[in-house]
């Protein structure tokens, strides 16, 4: 992929998580959103460090204490390692891309 913005699909009836670079400590992830949410059924709870960037659109972020946080273009935030979240909101309207690093 030589842009982060290439190959975004209009329609898309589910997110899409591609890896750009995996090693054996880093791995950095395209996801691209549009009104998709976390599975109700749970929440992320990774072994890794996450440190993610929204580089167009919104996405709300919720921790299992209750605590959200809202992202706008340029918006970033570490999560560690094994603190539950998850993704309550995304732009209906346009494709919400985000930058993931897992460290």
């Amino acid at each position: 992929m030589a842009n982060i913005f290439s190959n975004i699909p209009s329609e898309l009836p589910n997110e899409i998580f591609e890896d750009i670079i995996i090693t054996e400590k880093l791995r950095v992830e395209r996801i691209v959103s549009k009104g998709h949410s976390s599975p109700e059924s749970g929440w992320y709870d990774q072994s890794e460090n996450e440190w993610i960037i929204v580089l167009s659109g919104y996405g709300v972020i919720e921790y299992e204490n209750g605590n959200k946080v809202a992202l706008k273009e340029g918006g970033y935030l570490n999560i560690k390692a094994h603190e539950k979240h998850r993704v309550i909101e995304t732009s209906p309207d346009a494709a919400t891309v985000w930058l993931a690093i897992f460290y």
